[in-house]
């Protein structure tokens, strides 16, 4: 059985929770063997913690922009106590979900920005990955990392989550050290440059992951007319990871199999945590693969030295 690692997935959601254990359940048959599990606020921190030790999953511990609205520095302080009550926990694997949204309307993105960048140094002095939400805000995103990261040529480790900007965007998020994370949206056939994307960026800079419940893949969306005259949209769970893997796949023409395993290299690379917390034998596939690599296959994935 393939092997997938969802990086993104709130499992914790409402949509979830009626049947929580046999959407993870079947989400293991169909290879997803390990979710990370970001938090969005304060109150939902014991929660992510409870179901990542549950199922042998990780998760994050951070504010949302799109909780951003009644949170106050209070918030940060309790997300700094959270963190360092969790410094030993494998399973922590960054801060996250943070960011910022310039989609949603009503949100103050000057209030977005001070506890954005407040979580970026709370992810500075812990030594944590970040997993960021970018949504029409790449640039403010950006700028916040050098500011806090000491400048353009700062290093990051963490995830650009549902990335969807420019190429250039996308090269910067990279050069910092971020890694994209890719997923239900590439499915939709009019997401031409998402897409591009997809196909053209190295492969090293590329993982996976779901958002469920959030953005569902394409097979299980449905237009607003069609939910007014009573069809329900699908729910998006961990278990559509390997069918999106698969779309990646042939956008990039590789064997599914070349994929999942870059993937979750990748993930390991994003979230350094992540490594021990998987099988044994992937842990030994990814050591086997990365000793084995010829430098004609690292150009092609984008890890040789000097590539993109």
């Amino acid at each position: 059985m393939l092997f997938c690692l969802d990086t993104h997935c709130h499992l914790d959601a409402p949509e979830l929770a009626p049947d929580l254990d046999a959407v993870r359940q079947q989400a293991r048959a169909a290879g997803v063997g390990h979710c990370v599990l970001p938090a969005v606020q304060v109150s939902h921190f014991e929660a992510v913690r409870a179901l990542a030790h549950r199922h042998g999953d990780s998760y994050a511990l951070g504010i949302h922009p799109l909780y951003t609205a009644p949170a106050t520095g209070a918030d940060v302080d309790q997300l700094a106590v959270a963190l360092q009550a969790a410094r030993d926990d494998p399973r922590l694997v960054a801060v996250g979900e943070i960011g910022l949204d310039g989609f949603v309307p009503g949100l103050d993105m000057a209030h977005q920005q001070t506890l954005y960048r407040a979580q970026l140094q709370l992810a500075r002095q812990h030594g944590l990955p970040v997993i960021l939400h970018v949504r029409r805000s790449a640039d403010l995103v950006l700028a916040g990392l050098r500011a806090v990261g000491g400048g353009r040529g700062a290093r990051w480790r963490g995830i650009a989550h549902a990335f969807n900007g420019s190429a250039q965007q996308a090269q910067a998020f990279i050069d910092l050290g971020f890694k994209l994370g890719f997923g239900g949206a590439l499915t939709f056939d009019r997401a031409l440059q998402l897409r591009r994307l997809a196909a053209e960026l190295p492969l090293s800079a590329l993982v996976l992951e779901t958002d469920a419940p959030d953005i569902p893949p394409h097979w299980l969306y449905r237009p607003a007319a069609e939910r007014a005259a009573g069809q329900p949209q699908g729910r998006n769970t961990p278990g559509e990871l390997p069918r999106i893997a698969q779309v990646l796949a042939d956008l990039r023409g590789l064997p599914l199999a070349a994929v999942l395993q870059a993937t979750t290299r990748n993930a390991c690379e994003a979230l350094p945590k992540l490594g021990a917390l998987l099988p044994a034998e992937v842990r030994a596939s990814l050591a086997a693969k990365a000793e084995a690599e010829t430098p004609a296959e690292a150009m092609l994935t984008g890890r040789a030295e000097g590539a993109a």
